[in-house]
């Protein structure tokens, strides 16, 4: 009788080894949020940064609009996360909300940056070719906005 109850022991341990095997699968797939979340802070400190930190600094919105790109792809990544592990996970009602709305703001922003970053190299293209053409202000360059002063008698 011992034998078979070993045999049985060990059945049920196998058994209970392959039932464990995609709950770690899956346990592990929690883990990926801590991956994208990190990237996420990274990216809302760069952004901090490019604001001064709270002093009136004009930002450069080409650089703005590379970052909040990264932000949005960041949480469209995350957003597919939350569908598909958010009650294996056990993530808040509040959390998945609060991730949705901040997602929103970041598409907003971006749609934001980079039109005015297309603006300002619009601005510039414009500029450049009137310096080539020799009309900016009072003769000057464009791009500067200086002009020459004659030399001489006058």
């Amino acid at each position: 009788m011992l034998p078979i109850r070993s045999h049985l022991a060990a059945t049920f341990a196998v058994a209970g080894v392959f039932m464990a095997g995609p709950a770690f699968a899956q346990a592990s797939g929690c883990g990926d949020a801590q991956k994208f979340l990190t990237e996420r802070q990274s990216l809302i400190q760069q952004i901090n940064k490019l604001g001064g930190g709270g002093k009136k600094k004009t930002v450069d919105p080409r650089a703005a609009c590379g970052i909040f790109t990264k932000l949005v792809s960041n949480g469209s990544v995350g957003l597919k996360w939350l569908e598909t592990n958010k009650v294996w996970c056990q993530v808040p009602d509040e959390f998945a909300k609060g991730l949705e709305e901040d997602h929103k703001r970041a598409v907003e922003m971006k749609g934001k940056a980079c039109s005015a970053a297309a603006k300002l190299a619009e601005m510039e293209k414009q500029a450049k070719k009137q310096q080539q053409q020799g009309g900016g202000l009072l003769g000057g360059g464009g791009l500067t906005g200086s002009y020459t002063m004659p030399k001489g008698a006058l």
